[in-house]
């Protein structure tokens, strides 16, 4: 059985994506940055838009019946790399004792310049 779950972003239609899909027991939660209606929240800071895009997920990942501890696997893209200290630093806030599988990589832009952070998230339904 599959289950789409909505954030109501106008963009969802248009493009044709969902925040999170559950399908079973696994849960997909899509690139999630720190935009909330058309603003950026926290433009040009690491720490604060991954701290805001964690809380987006874990909200995903309550609206489709798991939590932030049944996370296994995040995928996080930054605009400078350089920067990765203070991304992990909010990150592990989250998961230090969760400690899902983690990828961190540079990428040449995102949907809007100011947005410097991007995670996906995979989480698994145990029984």
């Amino acid at each position: 059985m599959r289950k789409n779950i909505s954030s109501g972003a106008k963009w969802e239609d248009i493009v044709g994506y969902s925040r999170a899909v559950r399908v079973g027991n696994i849960i997909e939660v899509a690139g999630t940055t720190a935009v909330e209606g058309d603003k950026v929240m926290f433009p040009f800071d690491e720490y604060n838009q991954t701290q805001y895009i964690l809380l987006k997920i874990q909200q995903a990942l309550e609206d489709a019946g798991a939590s932030i501890t049944d996370v296994v696997r995040t995928r996080i893209y930054v605009t400078n790399i350089d920067k990765w200290e203070e991304v992990g630093k909010a990150h592990g806030e989250v998961f230090a004792h969760i400690k899902p599988a983690t990828t961190m990589v540079e990428v040449a832009g995102l949907i809007q310049p100011d947005l410097v952070v991007e995670i996906e998230a995979t989480a698994i339904l145990e029984g």
